[in-house]
């Protein structure tokens, strides 16, 4: 035998022992399976089936079949198994089984022993402040919510929405939502749903009839005070093809059906392509608003027109304005977060004009003020959820649980109730105790997990107004959901009137 060929048949006799090996391997942990799955009975056999099935590279143990399947690679579309699709099958069983026990009468409690009449009696004997009080009271009602489908009226259609919620904003007040839908045809469409909330009764819900189209794709939304709270709607929309981007501001009585022919003021700002926006309510900046882009942000005076431009060093994702002064707060995709105070007057490249800066390990997706302006919350795409103290540019506090790997996510903050909510990219709504940073609650989508099922939520203790039903709001797919801190709770009452 030639030396060649006695190393080509060594080499096979080699691999053939490592193929007798591996099937030996692989017929043993199928008996040792079937032993351990014939021991035991019901949902118990499967459970202790699953985790008693050795892994081996390449293979899925299917439980319920008790047997090993061969994973081919993701990219396979002939393939129905592959790690990604048993990841997601798996997720939608924990899913469903969630929002079953979320849809149960009884829930679990945030916080051991905590309960309405034990906080009631402590608030009696003076054993609790009246904020504290407030606090936790909002704690016991979070965790108890139940979920009611709303279905929105309109006096012109009787058609049910079949275009998905793209974005929801509400105003100061919460008696109006500002909506954003994808339509099939590409585009979307926008428009305003009045809220109106009974104490003993429900939530009305009635979409005003102006709704407007347009081909291009809406970045971000805000409402803006121009002659009066909450007057007009700030949108930032895309440009396409030979269309440049553009900013918009629309007065919210043109989604009325009241004095058509006078919506008041509407302007539309040649701005490329915006990624965040946000309004002025410092008297020193009257009537201002700001546009976060690629590499700069852009400060427009609404009345005159006039212009201010500060270069970043990252495309500018998130923006919000304090109260007490006119600085602007900005969130980077580079993980900065700086700040700029308008009535300086450098503007240069040397960046003296940030009054504060920081920095987080991700993409900010979003930034909000506390009460105290000398706290700052912001969330990144890796999931983190920060407090900040602007004096100290320092992390105080961190709020855990919350999923995001690449997603453009607010966060909302309900600082009298004491709650920050976000909804992650897994399409789970988390609350936390803005106070401890204690996970409250953790409610499933009503709908399976997608990229195009991520919910918008909205929370007030006053949705509909000052006399309006305390919980949240959801909107997913095309569905609107009310989370109600009531249990007494009567659905099927429609709004009476027009927008």
């Amino acid at each position: 035998m030639k030396r060649g060929n006695w190393r080509s048949s060594g080499r096979d006799r080699h691999r053939h022992h490592n193929q007798s090996q591996w099937r030996s391997r692989l017929r043993s942990a199928h008996e040792e399976q079937e032993y351990s799955s014939d021991s035991a009975s019901g949902d118990a056999s499967s459970s202790s089936a699953s985790s008693s099935a050795p892994e081996l590279p390449g293979f899925y143990f299917d439980p319920e079949k008790n047997r090993y399947f061969r994973l081919l690679p993701g990219h396979n579309n002939c393939n129905p198994l592959t790690k990604e699709g048993l990841q997601k099958k798996e997720e939608e069983k924990k899913r469903s089984a969630l929002l079953v026990e979320d849809d149960g009468p009884r829930k679990k409690a945030p916080r051991t022993g905590l309960n309405s009449a034990l906080l009631l009696q402590k608030r009696h004997l003076g054993l609790l402040p009246p904020s504290s009080y407030s606090r936790l009271i909002h704690e016991v009602k979070v965790s108890g919510m139940q979920r009611h489908r709303l279905e929105v009226q309109s006096s012109n259609s009787t058609s049910p929405n079949t275009d998905n919620f793209h974005l929801i904003v509400a105003d100061s007040a919460c008696e109006r939502v500002f909506t954003v839908n994808d339509v099939s045809h590409g585009g979307c469409k926008y428009g305003i749903m009045n809220f109106h909330g009974y104490r003993k009764g429900s939530l009305s819900v009635e979409m005003c009839d102006n709704l407007y189209f347009t081909n291009r794709k809406v970045n971000s939304v805000c409402w803006a005070s121009v002659t009066h709270t909450d007057s007009h709607v700030l949108l930032c929309l895309v440009g396409i093809s030979q269309t440049p981007g553009c900013v918009s501001l629309l007065p919210a009585s043109l989604f009325s059906n009241f004095n058509p022919d006078q919506p008041g003021m509407l302007c539309s700002f040649k701005i490329s392509t915006a990624w965040s926006c946000a309004w002025c309510l410092n008297p020193q900046a009257d009537k201002t608003f700001s546009t976060g882009l690629s590499r700069r942000v852009i400060v427009t005076d609404a009345v005159t027109g006039r212009r201010a431009t500060y270069l970043a060093g990252s495309d500018v994702l998130a923006q919000q304005f304090a109260l007490r002064a006119p600085v602007l707060f900005n969130g980077c995709r580079s993980g900065e977060i700086f700040s700029i105070d308008l009535r300086q007057r450098d503007r240069g490249r040397s960046h003296s004009w940030k009054t504060s800066r920081f920095f987080q390990e991700s993409a900010i997706t979003s930034v909000q003020l506390l009460q105290d302006e000398n706290y700052l919350l912001a969330a990144d795409m890796l999931g983190k959820i920060k407090l900040w103290d602007i004096r100290v540019k320092r992390s105080v506090k961190q709020y855990e649980g919350h999923h995001n790997e690449y997603a453009y996510l607010p966060i909302h903050v309900n600082e009298p109730e004491g709650l920050l909510l976000a909804v992650g990219q897994d399409c789970y709504t988390r609350l936390w105790s803005l106070h401890d940073s204690r996970l409250l609650r953790t409610i499933p989508s009503p709908h399976p997990a997608g990229k195009d099922s991520i919910p918008n939520v909205v929370f007030s203790s006053q949705l509909g107004g000052s006399r309006g039903l305390p919980g949240l709001l959801m909107a997913v797919r095309n569905d609107l959901y009310h989370y109600s801190y009531n249990k007494d709770y009567q659905e099927g009452r429609t709004l009476e009137g027009q927008c």
